[in-house]
């Protein structure tokens, strides 16, 4: 079973481009509640999980970040972007129609997401674009607020269906943001960066991924060098 492997990707900038839609169901709860048109600009958001970006939300227009008001405000966002996402022209990024359908068809592979996103957010954006179906299963915002705390609960959901106890060295944690190799990281996780989304190369780079790519749009190099 040495040859088994589980690979965990990130959603937003790794699988797919949403033009924004997560961002602008969040400007628009803001304009809607507070009457403010909010660039967001001191709050991070790539890599951070839905729960984490809401609670700082909250925090900056003084409401109490109580679980109450975050499940109201997450309610709020999932309405939203359903909404937003069909309007919006987003896309799937480089190389991954090709990945996701050969890693799928083979037996020792299996796929899973680790993502901030909420389970419900998870699932609107990746049936948009039809990849959902691709996942076995995740780990979300919905379990943890610390991204560096999903990693175990998505290893736990691949031991409970594949009835196997995969070592970190069969895991690899695939996202665009230095959240992501540290979410790899914490669990010894293979990280596999890619610079397909706000952060550059150079960025990526100072965090230490054991792999770096631009993109994924040579797919035969990229299965290759990895060994998928």
């Amino acid at each position: 079973m040495q040859d088994k492997r589980l690979l965990l990707f990130d959603i937003d900038s790794t699988l797919v481009n949403t033009d924004g839609a997560g961002f602008k169901a969040l400007q628009q709860i803001i304009r809607d509640r507070y009457g403010k048109n909010d660039a967001l600009d001191d709050i991070e958001i790539a890599g951070k999980t839905d729960r984490n970006i809401v609670t700082d939300i909250l925090r900056k227009y003084h409401v109490d970040p109580t679980d109450e008001n975050v499940s109201r405000f997450l309610d709020e966002y999932v309405s939203h972007l359903a909404r937003l996402l069909p309007k919006l022209h987003g896309k799937i990024l480089p190389g991954i129609s090709e990945i996701l359908p050969r890693m799928k068809s083979k037996s020792n592979r299996v796929l899973g997401l680790l993502t901030g996103n909420i389970e419900r957010g998870a699932k609107l954006k990746l049936e948009r674009y039809g990849l959902w179906d691709f996942f076995e299963f995740g780990a979300f915002a919905d379990d943890h607020q610390d991204r560096n705390q999903l990693g175990e609960f998505a290893r736990k959901r691949a031991a409970e269906k594949h009835g196997h106890e995969f070592d970190a060295a069969q895991i690899d944690v695939i996202g665009d943001t230095g959240h992501d190799i540290a979410c790899g990281k914490a669990i010894g996780a293979r990280t596999v960066a890619v610079a397909t989304g706000s952060w550059s190369l150079e960025k990526l780079r100072n965090f230490q991924p054991d792999f770096l790519f631009a993109d994924f749009s040579n797919v035969n190099e990229i299965i290759g060098t990895l060994g998928w």
